[in-house]
């Protein structure tokens, strides 16, 4: 786990621009503080910091209610761009959100990736993170992909990229990206399981020390639980032959993905605790990406 680094509120200030910068997203005071990169500060000192570099120093620049790094006026324009797509797409995100979260097994469902800041482009898929009952991962996900071509049908694109079981929630992978998936996704469901998963990745304060919490941006969504159907599935499901399906798909997804992970060992993790499918290692990409920026910076 590497240290940001960082001894100073203007060097977090500068570095946690740069890092939205990547993403062509610029952010407010609030969004400042509550991604300021390897600081503990309050809101009210990081507004006067801000206020100082784009109007005193000029290191900044503020356009609106939004700070950027110098020269990146244009993200301004991006980010309102997006946040009218990003709009659109948080009832569909509700909508199949909540389907899933009615799936035997599924203990928590959040949206992660660039929904979650309200950054995403038209027509965008709706990453969602799932957190599912140990042992029956790989049959969760199966059913999860059943909604998946489902709402793809309907001409929504949805990507459960993370399947994860309760009792892997600590995450062995540790750098400033994961901390930031960790702290910006949206639980849409499971609140007990969401704090659970920060309360075993309290890690992600050292490189982002002010991101307690969910960002309250969305409601959770109300899934009643008075339908007998999901723990009559579950009752069904406990046993012998949940152990073989939950297997069974195991082994056939490794099958088809043995050439990937050949490729691309070490982004992709396909074991009974965790599917996630990213052959691409993002990570690394967007890190190397952020120290590109600060140096150049």
């Amino acid at each position: 786990m590497t240290h940001p680094n960082c001894n100073t509120q203007t060097q977090a200030i500068l570095r946690t621009l740069a890092y939205a910068d990547i993403f062509d997203y610029p952010l407010t005071a609030s969004e400042v503080h509550r991604y300021l990169i390897g600081v503990s500060a309050s809101l009210p000192e990081i507004q006067v910091q801000l206020h100082k570099l784009a109007n005193g120093h000029k290191q900044i620049e503020q356009h609106g209610e939004w700070f950027v790094l110098p020269q990146r006026a244009e993200n301004c324009s991006t980010r309102r761009a997006r946040n009218f797509s990003s709009a659109r797409l948080w009832a569909h995100a509700q909508h199949w959100g909540a389907k899933v979260a009615k799936l035997p097994f599924v203990r928590m469902v959040a949206v992660t990736g660039a929904l979650s800041m309200n950054n995403a482009p038209d027509n965008d898929d709706i990453d969602l993170f799932i957190i599912t009952q140990t042992g029956r991962v790989w049959l969760a996900r199966a059913m999860a992909i059943s909604l998946v071509r489902w709402a793809r049908r309907r001409g929504i694109g949805l990507c459960p990229n993370y399947v994860l079981a309760a009792s892997a929630l600590a995450q062995t992978q540790r750098n400033l990206f994961i901390a930031h998936e960790i702290a910006q996704m949206i639980p849409l469901n499971g609140e007990s399981v969401y704090k659970q998963l920060r309360l075993e990745n309290a890690w992600t304060a050292h490189f982002l020390p002010n991101a307690d919490g969910a960002p309250a941006t969305i409601p959770m969504i109300n899934t009643p639980n008075n339908s007998l159907i999901k723990p009559a599935a579950e009752a069904m499901l406990s046993g012998k032959l949940g152990d073989w399906l939950d297997q069974h798909e195991h082994q056939r997804k490794q099958r088809k993905f043995a050439n990937y992970q050949r490729s691309n060992p070490p982004a992709a993790q396909l074991d009974h605790n965790h599917v996630k499918g990213h052959f691409n290692d993002h990570s690394t990409k967007i890190i190397t990406n952020y120290e590109l920026r600060i140096t150049n910076f």
